[in-house]
């Protein structure tokens, strides 16, 4: 039997980021932990959540409307991307996107996710004769009208647009619709971009393309999601960089509200499909560092149903938040792995003494230093605390 070590470097760092937030040095030093090591970062992480977040988990309630599965990217582990001609490809009505709506909002949930490929009338002519035929010359104004048909037709849900790389006029133009917005940065690695590399054929994942739309939302005040994929190639110090420089552009705008933690898994069909995601020990040490990064500047999240069987340990490693779960859609960009039952989420989060909250898609501080639209001042108020929560009376499990 093996016996490891716990080095003295190791245990002063990891009390230096109990006291406040992971440098780089620090981060990749937590990073090499072995496993004794590993399970006293685990423990730092759990008492740092506790710290700024309490025993509260939130999670929230919606619906997942995919308008088009079209995308100008080409991603090499992506399954939900489809070419013009393939079964299921093409764009979703606002007829049969309404009916889900709809039906989510009776089955109590809030939050509209608004979810397409990226900017796909730029790459393929079905696109834009789809688009053109109803009035349309963009994606960004096909998502627009839906979104004001989602406001004008239900009492209390919430458009969360997040449909790839946008202008900062674009987002002007959805700001007044949206509760919230989103874009994962995935990573900081251009190396990621190089031939045989999983963003080859993804001009548009170049980081500095994406951190200045992060950054454009920050200076237009949107709360915003964005977050990191875990295990696509990238190094540990790739991910700790990507971490450090979120934080970087919070600290700039205070509009991150949180950060997905998120692990790849393989999808039949695509290049990357033979590729093994990330070993449990790395994904959970990731989280744990992510919260060393960011203690209580904004919420660390990661995605229960990609890790199914597994999940609770999340709680374990820092998260404070399980993301958007569905009643009624599955995931669309995972479509292989369901969400679990809410009714379940709430029973493993209770198990490990945790007390499981509904939420918006705006996230509790950003509702009570009232960081939103006025076209939505009245929908946001009347369902929340005055803690920014989901009233009780409002919650579903």
């Amino acid at each position: 039997m093996k016996d490891y070590d716990v080095r003295k470097e190791f245990i002063e760092t990891l009390n230096k980021c109990i006291e406040r937030p992971a440098n780089f040095e620090e981060a990749l030093l937590l990073a090499t932990a072995n496993p004794y090591e590993f399970m006293l970062l685990l423990k730092a992480a759990l008492f740092v959540k506790e710290k700024h977040f309490g025993k509260i988990v939130t999670y929230s309630r919606k619906v997942f409307i995919p308008l088009t599965n079209l995308c100008r990217n080409k991603c090499a582990y992506c399954g939900f991307r489809k070419e013009p001609g393939m079964p299921g490809a093409g764009f979703l009505t606002f007829e049969d996107a309404m009916k889900i709506v709809k039906t989510g909002e009776k089955l109590g949930a809030k939050e509209v996710l608004v979810s397409t490929g990226e900017k796909p009338e730029t790459k393929y002519e079905e696109a834009r004769r789809f688009l053109r035929k109803l009035g349309y010359s963009s994606t960004v104004e096909y998502v627009r009208d839906f979104e004001e048909k989602v406001l004008k037709e239900t009492e209390y849900m919430m458009p969360h647009t997040n449909i790839g790389v946008l202008t900062k006029k674009e987002m002007a133009e959805l700001r007044p619709l949206n509760a919230s917005m989103g874009l994962m940065l995935e990573t900081i690695s251009e190396r990621l971009m190089e031939k045989g590399m999983p963003h080859e054929h993804s001009p548009w994942k170049h980081p500095k393309i994406r951190l200045k739309m992060i950054r454009e939302a920050g200076e237009l005040k949107i709360p915003f999601t964005t977050g990191i994929l875990v295990g696509i190639g990238e190094t540990w110090e790739e991910r700790i960089k990507s971490l450090l420089v979120i934080r970087e552009i919070n600290r700039e705008y205070g509009h991150i509200q949180e950060v997905i933690i998120q692990n790849f898994m393989p999808e039949p069909g695509t290049p990357m499909e033979n590729h093994s995601p990330p070993s449990p020990m790395t994904f959970l040490k990731t989280i744990a560092i992510a919260r060393l990064i960011f203690h209580g500047e904004t919420s660390v999240q990661a995605p229960p149903n990609l890790s199914l069987s597994t999940y609770q340990t999340l709680l374990l490693a820092g998260i404070n938040d399980w993301g958007g779960i569905s009643p009624l859609t599955p995931d669309f960009v995972n479509i292989r792995y369901p969400w679990p039952r809410i009714s379940e989420v709430k029973k493993v989060t209770e198990e490990l003494g945790y007390i499981l909250r509904e939420r918006l898609a705006i996230y509790p501080k950003y509702v009570i230093e009232k960081w939103f639209p006025k076209t939505l001042e009245y929908r946001i108020l009347k369902i929340v605390d005055i803690n920014g929560l989901v009233k009780r009376e409002y919650e579903q499990f």
